[in-house]
């Protein structure tokens, strides 16, 4: 029963592509089981680059069964564009199943995505605009349309035209919008239904079978631990569950299926959108690490905020994930600085100092890094091929990132490849 959780410990964008493609290449079955297409796995594999948002990693292996789960949400035109890019660049999609149960993101999730952050004003949440928080909305409120609804045309027709007209109420008596023409939506949508019906299979099934059958298994996660919605930067944090125990309801099998679970994070700190950000840096070191890293949004192209690394996020995501391990990517984004910084510990303005990271961002805008240093690495980090090849002082640096987050670093990123991962 050799399956495997892959989660981002951060706030997203740790480089999970890279570990998900190392991981999914030894994998029977891979199962994405959160989230929607406002999340980006960069994968280069055989010295090409793929940007994949809603296709599980496993795609780029022809005997991998790649499995989209329950409590994933499906922009139908988005899932198309990107399995006919996969199919034009000779990636066969025939092994790619979607679960009927995961909801359909509808043009007036899109609209209200938008006129809702704009009613926002100065106190944006920063989504990607694309409908995720809307179609999670609905699912909760249980009035979403399902993948099974879209490819029963009589049933979706019903629905559709039902939920239309209460969305278009929404957005030109509340938020002062255009109304969107449902007949036509629904037109279009009944046309990617025909498309996207061979395709539907129940996932919770298919999953449960390849445990019984000792398949490997890996788990692949969207987003990060701090845009959960329960533990992570309310309100700022996603719609769905990036933790491990997402990945369990969102694929319809149970946690005792579980054998490993890895954490994803940088050897700095990263953020796209609003909210608090303790360790951000905004002078010249702050640029050097973007611009190195090379921190834009694989799906937005928005600049990223960069910070020193913090371990008060990697206890709690720890903790909240229950890690066995942790995958470090972009040591080689660090070399050449002297100085190294982490946050070990938050100091609120009366100078009381908490280890733990705190429960509401109320607490967190009003704090101020604790910081240790450590001595920096120096050297071309990306040619090395195992780990022993590293520097000592990078060797340090990744001992002390253990002892701080408590919990073992089994790989350690050196560059964007799949081939630049050290495995300890």
């Amino acid at each position: 029963m050799p399956a495997k959780i892959v989660v981002g410990v951060q706030w997203g964008d740790e480089g999970k592509g890279k570990i998900i493609d190392i991981l999914a290449s030894r994998a029977d079955v891979v199962v994405r089981s959160q989230g929607g297409n406002n999340a980006g796995h960069t994968v280069e594999s055989n010295g090409e680059t793929y940007k994949l948002h809603l296709v599980p990693s496993g795609i780029l292996y022809p005997n991998t069964t790649c499995l989209i789960g329950c409590g994933v949400v499906i922009d139908p035109q988005d899932i198309l564009r990107e399995i006919d890019g996969l199919i034009q660049r000779g990636i066969d999609c025939n092994n790619l199943k979607i679960d009927p149960r995961a909801h359909v993101i509808m043009p007036w999730h899109r609209k209200l995505d938008g006129l809702s952050e704009a009613a926002l004003g100065g106190k944006q949440i920063g989504t990607t605009g694309r409908g995720i928080g809307p179609c999670y909305m609905d699912k909760a409120e249980r009035s979403g349309i399902r993948m099974y609804d879209l490819v029963h045309e009589s049933i979706f027709r019903e629905k559709a035209a039902a939920v239309g007209a209460l969305k278009n109420k929404i957005i030109t008596q509340i938020y002062g919008g255009e109304a969107l023409d449902v007949d036509t939506i629904i037109e279009e949508y009944v046309g990617y239904a025909k498309r996207l019906a061979p395709y539907l299979a129940d996932v919770s099934v298919l999953t449960y079978e390849a445990v019984k059958q000792d398949k490997e298994i890996l788990f692949e996660g969207a987003q990060g631990t701090l845009l959960d919605l329960d533990v992570g930067t309310y309100p700022y944090v996603t719609s769905s569950h990036p933790l491990s125990a997402g990945c369990c309801i969102g694929s319809g099998v149970g946690p005792t299926v579980i054998d490993e679970v890895i954490g994803v994070a940088k050897a700095y700190t990263t953020r796209v959108g609003a909210g608090p950000f303790p360790t951000e840096l905004f002078d010249e070191m702050g640029d050097m690490i973007r611009n190195r890293g090379n921190e834009f949004g694989t799906t937005t192209g928005r600049p990223r905020r960069t910070g020193w690394f913090d371990a008060v996020i990697l206890r709690h995501a720890v903790r909240a994930n229950g890690l066995t391990a942790l995958a470090i990517n972009k040591f080689d984004t660090l070399s050449g600085i002297e100085t190294l910084k982490v946050c070990v510990a938050y100091k609120k303005p009366d100078g009381t100092i908490f280890t733990e990271y705190p429960c509401d961002i109320q607490e967190l805008e009003d704090c101020t890094p604790v910081y240790e240093e450590v001595p920096g690495f120096s050297g071309d980090l990306s040619k090395c091929k195992t780990y022993d090849e590293l520097p000592q002082e990078c060797k340090d640096y990744i001992a002390y990132l253990e002892k701080v987050c408590g919990c073992p670093i089994k790989m350690v990123g050196v560059g964007p490849s799949r081939d630049q991962n050290l495995e300890r």
